[in-house]
């Protein structure tokens, strides 16, 4: 009756279902849903009531109408369970592309990633496809034809994409009354509270299967003795049928529990991603340097991984107990109260793991912390390394990494040795806990046969699991709550306040903008005020400047009216929309074109005008591809000049109301600055309201205010000829200004200034100029036929060869250490399984049973095993750590020996993940995995060998068996390698991307283009986090496959078990046989998973290798060449037709240079843009080598000597100014030469004694990273102070007063001419009179030397030099 009710019922439902698909209802009804349920409940124990007959019964047969009730009832669990998971998720499928197009029109603004027709086939796959992950099969068909693009690999569901996960995110965030501690960890809970639960009940199925195969064994050992007495094979098929269900049931549960978990740390990890990202662009200015650029980036690399994957690591937490209190109950049913014995022997072993894993806690922080002072470094010296190789700081910066290194390869050592005890330790707790138990069991006088003994074996080996994952378990969650309080304290930072500029993009009003007792700080928790504005008012349409000298808070002023600075009090309005320039140019890694659109779409006229007015239509002429060259990272194949008048060009195309240009002019020659003020400032933009922060005293008489600051507040305002009368600050300002161009107009009287012709007129800008070597840069790629500058991330395809496997196998000892290793790892399993035969030989029924023998061998063969396994596990350790450290050293070795060239083409984003990530698995993670392999590989043939000896027939099932493996290795291979090494390219370009929003998020808070960059967060997030879901799919197709191999495999042996007749198949055999056989599934996929796993992890020694063989630049030091202790002496300068080309096959830059420079001479350089004057400069460091003549310094050919004999007797003050993390004593005196005094003569002789000596710490006053907590024109300044101390006989100046008022700058060079009088110095320089200071004037045009001699010998005749001079002249007098 029973049977029939069910059977109307399911006639009814699938009439329900017609339905269902005639009015495409999107979800099941709930009263369907809800028998479903209860359908599997009542089934589930049918099943079990039917499980526990067969196990239990002893009857050589049951009632018939039972027996039809017991398979009736197994038979239909596996179908109670797909309804069970049908009626949890609800939908019917039926009008998924109803569904796709809401999600679509309600995401619409997130484009273009919802555009891509190319979505995953998971979001469309049938409950059965996702079951057996069907829906893979077009992604690895078409890996396994060719290797996989980026662009094969589908996009993500709508549901699953970043996009998506960030608004749930932000919906559950905690409201502000919530008062929440931990606001992340609540806000992951209600967000993903579904999965953890899905997780959750996988993982109880899962365990509630696993027991069924031990339990057999005693029942299968039990049949296989009673045959003899006539027992009827048909309870061995039930046997058999049972065991099948229970493995499938097991494999599916298994690996749909772990696709679940990793799809569950994907959708985390987005979230985090994207909201850090979003709280990245809204963080005020003193919480970004709190936290600092690489600290803030680690939050997303680091942090939120580690907090994603804690998720799969909740479960064995709350499931431990309820593990090993099922294995320690059932283990009373076989051998009574010995089981004491194991429970006491796990609480051992649980106290001791958990004593452990406080340690590795411990270990575990010490290396995050260690790790995030090695990468700041790195990533420090990597944004200076131009810096670097001029001042040979190399070994200095190879010393400090090496110290976070050493730190944390200690830290690792300690965490690898632990591990390895660990390991040792979990390796024969089985082997231990099972001699405690039948030590016990024949105390107690309990009889032991061969089902009870393997019965018993087998429950302890699965006892070892939830053991071993526990404190696995604790010690990730200890690392994810180290990274919870970090995005706490991060995600709940202060943020900029939104209402303390009071925006109104169209008012009536003329007032632009208004300040009204302004109060402001850049810290928001202090009170401490650093600007002061009591009255501040600029009309519309005027063009206000802002002057003052070094420190006097100009920059600060522009920073408040963006509402960048904290506002203690005060009022600050702006009307219409704002533009900002910034001192310090921000640059994208994009191309020109895009860098000047800056999201707006491409109007053509007014492209061409912008162009045009920013004086960049002869720098995009000289550049082969125009303005489609890409800009390299942190435009680093740009001139400064060319980075400010792209800035420029970007502010000018948004055709704004108000722009705030911060001293654009510091970085253009006289000329080119002339053009844009003329043409853009008073051109383009005259009917804007422009403020200009600016040290251009010539300008000044073409505004309409002037406002002059002192010490953070304005002292004076108003017109040129009111404050020129005052004589106050603004008087003293126009005075150095008026004296400087004495020596300009003393020249200028000599002789009537030259007119040229027009092919001689020249552009100076040595910021006009592009840096000669990133032209050539970007030209040598042009064989390529290509305008990118930074090329695609070269990755291999195919195998990883073989040739890698061997060089980390060898890397530390040699073929020696791996034979050691294989070697150690045999006789272990060798050890464990001769524990196993001597349980079968003792318990066999033939045997002369002595328990006292039994137990004494057994402990002997555990003391053996635990010694073996102990000492494979040091070894494997020992071996993984020197390795470790090898491929370390000789990356870190060619990186700091590769040429700038390297740097230029490179993205710090490459060199960094192969320093963080890959450098992890090849310390950790590789190791690790490669004893694992070996060890499941023995095990494998174990099993194969017990089976087969004892189901011998099943020899002939291992061909097939071994084909199959091979072939889906292959198969699954091909794709899953590729989709690891695209995961790595596209996880790159997150990181960039995040970094480079930080470096430039005022610029992009001033345009007001949060939600643009957001959204290209979003595409990156995205295009990465694919990879992730296939790879996940990858895995698990692989695994389920492999293990229902493996199960029928089992399942085959076990009928040949039950058929062969009982003189051949003993019980004892079949006992032992069952014990190995049941983990034979899982041991398969986890020997083809294993060897899988590492041939993706090689992939990062592939990566690694990639930087071990940079081709390096000439040595740093040549023993048979070192030149004497006082050279240079006299600064002697000699060049003998010096040519210079950047690649092989291209044109030459510097085109036969022949001069003479006698020592004490000052020497200033001028050229037209690309004329070679950079060229010159990088040539005599030798960051680029000549490639014919000679350069002679003081008798000595420098191609002879070493790179840091040569570059450490030289000093150069650069154009930009580089400050490290740190204080100003190890910035002014990073190698730590000098003592205290003669720094503090430093710091008086370059005019920065009283702000430093102003501050509490003194010369250990802070520098954040950067040098952001300085003004550009102190770190300027700073940068004078090293070379004051360093006091070389050749100075190169490259605009070294760029930054700096016409004041200061008239003190400086006085200094410069006083303390470096007997100094050779070369100076490239915008300001004229710097020049006309010099004793002679070098002109560069086309690579060739065309002037050189007195300033004054080049203005009595037609010259280019005269020509620059009345430029100069006339825009001052204009």
């Amino acid at each position: 009756m029973f049977r029939l009710a069910q059977a109307i019922t399911h006639i009814v439902i699938v009439i329900l279902l017609t339905h269902e698909k005639k009015f495409e209802a999107a979800t099941h009804p709930l009263s369907l849903r809800i028998y479903w349920v209860v359908n599997f409940v009542i089934i589930g124990f049918f099943a079990a009531s039917a499980i526990t007959r067969l196990v239990s019964s002893n009857e050589s047969h049951l009632e018939p109408s039972l027996r039809m009730d017991d398979i009736f009832s197994l038979v239909n669990l596996p179908l109670s369970i797909f309804l069970l998971i049908v009626a949890l998720q609800g939908a019917s499928g039926l009008s998924l592309r109803e569904s796709e197009e809401v999600v679509s029109s309600a995401t619409h603004s997130y484009q273009p990633v919802l555009t891509d027709p190319n979505v995953s086939a998971y979001a469309s796959a049938s409950l059965f496809s996702k079951a057996v992950w069907l829906w893979m099969n077009p992604l690895l068909t078409k890996g396994y034809k060719s290797p996989l693009k980026v662009d094969d690999v589908p996009t993500l569901p709508p549901e699953y994409r970043a996009e998506k996960m960030s608004e749930v995110f932000e919906m559950n965030w905690p409201k502000p009354d919530e008062d929440c501690k931990h606001p992340v960890l609540i806000t992951l809970i209600r967000s993903f509270w579904k999965g953890i639960a899905i997780t959750g009940f996988l993982a109880i199925i899962r365990l509630s299967v696993s027991y069924v195969g031990p339990l057999l064994i005693d029942s299968f050992v039990d049949f296989t003795a009673s045959k003899k007495k006539g027992s009827s094979l048909y309870e061995g098929y039930m046997l058999v049928l049972v065991l099948l269900l229970a493995k499938i049931i097991e494999s599916l549960s298994s690996h749909h529990f772990n696709f679940e978990c990793q799809k569950l740390n994907m959708l985390i990890r987005s979230s985090l991603i994207a909201s850090l990202y979003k709280k990245g662009l809204k963080l005020s200015c003193s919480s970004r340097q709190a936290h600092g650029v690489g600290q803030i980036v680690n939050y997303m690399a680091v942090d939120a991984q580690q907090l994603a994957g804690i998720m799969s690591q909740l479960h064995p937490i709350w499931m431990m107990p309820l593990q090993v209190t099922t294995a320690l109950a059932l283990l009373y049913g076989y051998v009574s109260v010995s089981m004491l014995a194991a429970l006491a022997a796990a609480i051992a072993l649980g106290i001791f793991l958990l004593s452990r894993t406080r340690k590795h806690n411990i270990y575990q922080f010490s290396i995050m912390i260690s790790r995030d002072k090695r990468m700041k470094a790195t990533n420090e010296m990597l944004n200076n390394m131009r810096v670097i190789k001029f001042q040979a700081w190399e070994e200095h910066f190879n010393k400090k990494i090496q110290s976070s290194r050493e730190s944390e390869y200690g830290w690792i050592g300690k965490l690898m040795y632990s591990i390895s005890l660990n390991i040792a330790l979990l390796g024969v707790t089985p082997i231990i806990i099972s001699a405690l138990t039948f030590s016990a069991a024949v105390f107690l006088g309990i009889t032991l046969d061969t089902g009870k003994v393997f019965t018993v074996v087998t429950i302890i080996k699965i006892l070892q699991e939830p053991i071993r994952a526990f404190p696995q378990a604790l010690i990730q969650l200890s690392q994810a709550i180290i990274a919870l309080k970090r995005l706490d304290e991060f995600l709940t930072s202060q943020e900029l306040d939104d209402n303390s500029v009071e925006r109104n993009e169209g008012c009536d009003s003329n007032i632009a903008v208004e300040v009204k007792g302004g109060k402001f700080s850049w810290d928001d928790g202090s009170n401490e005020e650093v600007l002061k504005v009591l009255s501040l008012e600029i009309k519309k349409g005027d063009l206000a400047a802002v002057v003052g000298t070094v420190g006097s808070g100009k920059s600060s002023l522009l920073a408040s009216i963006l509402g960048e600075m904290h506002n203690i009090s005060g009022k600050v309005r702006v009307c219409g929309t704002v533009a900002y320039v910034a001192q310090t140019s921000w640059i994208q890694n994009a191309t020109i074109q895009e860098n000047i659109l800056f999201g707006l779409p491409m109007s053509r006229e007014r492209y061409k005008e912008v162009i045009r007015v920013c004086c960049l239509e002869k720098d995009l002429e000289m550049m082969e591809y125009g303005d489609q060259t890409e800009i390299g990272e942190r435009g680093i194949n740009l001139s400064g000049g060319q980075k400010q008048r792209i800035q420029l060009a970007r502010a000018v195309y948004q055709d704004c109301d108000i722009y705030l240009l911060d001293d654009i002019f510091s970085a253009v020659d006289a000329q080119t600055g002339s053009d844009i003020f003329k043409a853009c400032v008073m051109g383009a933009l005259k009917d804007k309201t422009i403020i200009l922060v600016t040290h251009q005293v010539d300008f000044l008489h073409n505004a309409d205010l002037i406002v002059v600051m002192r010490d953070g507040m304005i002292v004076q305002s108003g017109k040129y000829e009111k404050l020129a009368e005052s004589g106050l600050d603004f008087s003293a300002l126009v005075a150095a200004h008026e004296s400087s161009m004495e020596l300009v107009d003393t020249s200028d009287m000599s002789g009537d200034s030259p007119n040229l012709s027009p092919e001689m007129t020249v552009d100076s800008s040595g910021q006009g100029d592009c840096d000669d070597q990133k032209k050539s840069l970007a030209r040598s790629k042009s064989g390529k036929g290509t305008s990118k500058l930074i090329e695609d991330e070269e990755r291999e395809t195919g195998h990883v060869s073989m040739d890698v496997y061997k060089q980390y196998w060898t890397e530390a000892y040699g073929w020696w250490g791996v034979a050691v290793v294989i070697l150690m790892s045999l006789l272990y399993v060798l050890s464990m399984m001769s524990s196993d035969y001597w349980l079968s030989y003792q318990t066999s029924a033939e045997g002369v049973f002595n328990p006292n023998l039994l137990i004494s061998v057994y402990w002997i063969i555990a003391a053996v095993s635990g010694a073996v396994v102990m000492l494979r596990s040091i070894l494997v350790a020992f071996l993984g750590l020197k390795t470790g450290q090898s491929f370390f050293n000789g990356m870190l070795h060619s990186i700091l020996h590769a040429p700038m060239s390297f740097f230029d083409t490179t993205p710090s984003g490459r060199i960094l993940s192969r320093a963080s990530a890959d450098q992890l698995n090849v310390d950790i993670a590789i190791p690790m995995f490669m004893s694992m392999m070996i060890i499941m590989y023995f095990t494998l043939l174990s099993i194969i060998f017990v089976t087969c000896q004892n189901a011998w027939p099943t020899v002939f099932l291992l061909i097939p068996l071994l084909w199959l493996n091979i072939w889906y290795r292959g198969y699954y291979l091909a794709s899953s390698r590729e989709l690891t090494r695209l995961d790595s390219i596209t996880k790159a370009p997150v990181i960039h991307h995040f970094s480079e929003t930080i470096a430039g998020v005022m610029t992009i808070r001033g345009f007001r283009k949060q939600s643009t960059f957001f959204l290209e967060n979003i595409y990156r997030v995205n295009a990465n986090l694919r990879m992730d879901l296939h790879n996940n799919g990858n895995n698990e197709w692989l695994g389920i496959r492999l293990e229902l191999a493996g199960t029928i495999f089992l399942c085959i042996a076990t009928v040949f078990m039950i058929v062969l007749p009982s003189n051949i198949m003993r019980p004892e055999n079949v006992g032992m046989s069952l014990s190995y056989g049941l983990s034979l599934n899982a041991v398969v996929f986890m020997c083809i998973y294993m060897t899988c796993s590492i041939e993706n992890q090689m992939v990062s020694i592939e990566r690694i290798k990639q930087f071990t063989n940079i081709p390096p630049e000439a040595a740093w030091r040549i023993t048979d060449s070192l030149p004497p202790l006082n050279w240079p002496s006299n600064g002697n300068i000699e060049l003998k037709n010096l040519q210079v080309r950047y690649r092989p096959n291209t044109p030459l830059v510097l085109k036969g240079l022949s001069l003479s420079i006698q020592g004490g001479e000052k020497i200033g350089v001028v050229g037209r843009t690309g004329s070679g004057k950079s060229t010159l400069i990088q040539v005599l460091f030798r960051l680029v080598e000549p490639s014919g003549g000679k350069i002679i310094i003081d008798g000595i050919d420098i191609c002879t000597l070493g790179l840091h004999d040569l570059r450490s007797r030289f000093g150069i003050i650069p154009q930009e100014p580089v400050l490290f993390q740190g204080t100003i004593r190890s910035n002014i005196d990073p190698i730590g030469l000098y003592s205290d005094e003669e720094i503090w003569k430093s710091l008086e002789r370059c005019q920065l004694k009283d702000v430093v000596a102003g501050k509490p710490e003194k010369l250990d006053a802070q520098v954040v990273d950067g040098g952001d907590n300085w003004s550009v024109g102190q770190r300027q300044l700073i940068c004078l102070g090293r070379i004051m101390l360093k006091r070389s006989p050749i100075l190169f100046m490259d605009e070294a007063t760029a930054s700096v008022d016409s004041q200061t700058d008239a003190v400086i060079q006085k200094i410069i001419r006083e303390d470096f009088a007997a100094c050779t110095i070369i100076s490239i320089a915008h300001r004229i009179p710097t020049v006309m200071d010099c004793d002679k004037v070098l002109v560069i045009d086309a690579g060739l030397a065309k002037e050189f001699d007195k300033p004054s010998h080049l203005l009595q005749r037609p010259s280019i030099f005269g020509t620059l001079v009345q430029e100069y002249a006339n825009r001052s007098s204009a």
